[in-house]
């Protein structure tokens, strides 16, 4: 059964001392009030989904789209930066203008979030893939790091797709399974996740219900 996420900022880690006395690390997170924008249905388009809207933008209003500024004024609220369709079941369905927050969630429930993770820019294979890189002695010549063959014989002949090399690290979409939320804060809309969340600070995150756990 599935029903809608939740639009999150990412405030940044610390450290937090469980009910037994362990510490542990921590990810902190910011839930800005989740505003329905707009529902998806399957007899109207196909499949449900609800639109969430959150975090106010710092943008003029001219540089919104007019789609989107329709959109915020049919529920009247001021325009979001972030708008997020969430997939859902037709029994959790929502009303246009239903706001969200942290409560949503429970203490002890596991999510799924999803975010851009941090760009390292350009990395060779031992930073980027954990190779080991080739001796250090022995004939080798200045290519100490470097990843060594990448192809076969006469055949193939070719060095096939995917194969790990130097390249891009980082900086793109990033989603980590089955993160415990340890506490709620609901006066100052902040979510305590166990161990670390994709991204930087200030990153946008999607939350979700975890798909592999109940």
């Amino acid at each position: 059964m599935s029903r809608s996420g939740l639009i999150a900022t990412k405030v940044g880690n610390s450290s937090y001392f469980l009910e037994d006395g362990t510490n542990t690390q921590v990810t902190v997170l910011k839930v800005d009030e989740c505003i329905v924008a707009n529902v998806k249905t399957s007899e109207k388009d196909g499949y449900n989904a609800v639109q969430l809207a959150s975090i106010d933008t710092s943008k003029d209003i001219s540089y919104i789209s007019k789609p989107q500024r329709k959109i915020f004024s049919s529920i009247n609220i001021n325009p979001k930066k972030v708008i997020k369709e969430f997939r859902v079941d037709n029994e959790n369905i929502l009303e246009v203008g239903t706001k969200l927050n942290v409560d949503h969630f429970k203490v002890n429930q596991f999510i799924d979030a999803s975010s851009i993770s941090i760009g390292k820019g350009f990395a060779g294979v031992m930073k980027r893939h954990n190779f080991g890189g080739l001796r250090a002695s022995h004939g080798v010549s200045i290519s100490h790091r470097s990843h060594g063959s990448t192809g076969q014989n006469q055949d193939p002949g070719r060095v096939f797709k995917g194969k790990k090399m130097a390249g891009r690290m980082g900086n793109r979409k990033v989603t980590k399974q089955n993160l415990k939320i340890i506490e709620i804060d609901n006066i100052n809309n902040l979510l305590v996740i166990k161990g670390s969340v994709p991204g930087k600070k200030n990153s946008i995150i999607y939350l979700k219900d975890a798909v592999k756990r109940s």
